[in-house]
């Protein structure tokens, strides 16, 4: 089911890396890639059963570990916050993975028994072989794939900070999805307490009828919906809010996180956090001064802020790839003090 405007390509259509780059990628809008990953022998394993899909996966277990969260019956799946925001409905585990897969397996057919979630497992290094068999030829080889299975589950809307291809290889799947200058309406949660590394949005995971969240109702109708089967991929770019619903009694997904655009080791993620510290809570005037900055010599609505001289008078505003070293390391001398 696609909503609204997203967009939908058959993985076909899809003939190189340069390819994806420029048509999926670059928009920065999410694209559903359908029958993207068909072909994987792990899709084919699950379709046959739950049982064959943990035996041909566990086949490459070197035995590392991971957490697994455990959800009591009553929760059906939704691990989230107790009232308090404080604590989690759910427990932690750290466990063997396959004593978890074999867990998930096992207790399937029994409707008392905890609900089980397992994410974000590197399958490089801790399944070697599996990438080698499921190879993903669109990303780089640098960009290894981590696995997530359990049982039916509701995971609350959260943004990644990395483009992310979140690829279904068993169950059945829905994203619902917010775009990012939707936050200031999705009432986030704690950013350094949560479940799995990443705030959540609150309203998003909250009743229709919810009167906490009054922001919220002019933008839920906005928000777009894909439908996902065994083999289809979601491309998500960074910072789009995603709630996932694994619908099906046994669900699994490969995913791969990486920074498309990425031309040195740091993060916008880490700009924004230093901006906090430094410009968040001067005054309204002096804040509203820097946006203009900001705007000027980053966000460029604009074009080049200095393309009214000539090129080689640049200086540090330059092409990234030749300057990028040197603004790093006035940077770094700034956050010395020297």
């Amino acid at each position: 089911m696609i909503t609204r405007d997203m967009r939908e390509i058959a993985a076909t259509d899809l003939s190189s890396p340069e390819q994806f780059l420029r048509e999926v990628v670059e928009p920065c809008r999410p694209v559903v890639l359908r029958g993207l990953v068909a072909r994987w022998p792990v899709v084919k394993a699950g379709a046959q059963s739950p049982a064959t899909f943990r035996d041909y996966v566990c086949q490459f277990d070197a035995g590392g570990q991971m957490e697994a969260f455990f959800g009591a019956p009553g929760i059906a799946g939704k691990y989230y916050y107790k009232d308090d925001l404080k604590g989690f409905n759910f427990e932690r585990r750290t466990m063997r993975f396959t004593e978890a897969l074999n867990a998930i397996v096992a207790s399937l057919d029994d409707p008392a028994a905890s609900s089980i979630y397992m994410g974000s497992f590197p399958a490089n290094g801790n399944l070697p072989g599996f990438s080698a068999q499921n190879s993903m030829p669109l990303l780089p080889q640098s960009v290894g794939p981590r696995i997530w299975l359990g049982h039916a589950s509701n995971v609350s809307a959260h943004y990644d900070a990395f483009d992310n291809l979140a690829c279904v290889v068993a169950g059945k799947r829905r994203f619902t999805l917010y775009a990012p200058e939707l936050i200031g309406k999705l009432y986030v949660g704690p950013i350094d307490n949560t479940m799995a590394g990443q705030p959540v949005s609150l309203a998003a995971s909250s009743p229709p009828d919810d009167e906490k969240f009054p922001l919220f109702r002019d933008v839920r109708d906005q928000a777009l919906h894909a439908d996902l089967l065994p083999g289809d991929a979601l491309y998500l770019p960074k910072l789009w809010w995603h709630k996932v619903e694994s619908t099906a009694p046994f669900n699994g997904l490969v995913n791969y996180w990486w920074d498309a655009f990425s031309i040195g080791p740091d993060a916008p993620y880490n700009a924004m956090l230093l901006a906090m510290i430094t410009i968040a809570e001067r005054p309204p005037g002096e804040r509203q001064a820097w946006r203009a900055f900001f705007d000027h010599y980053v966000f460029r609505p604009h074009g080049h802020p200095l393309a009214h001289l000539p090129a080689e008078q640049h200086g540090l505003l330059g092409p990234l790839k030749d300057n990028y070293g040197k603004i790093r390391a006035r940077v770094m001398h700034f956050l010395r003090g020297v």
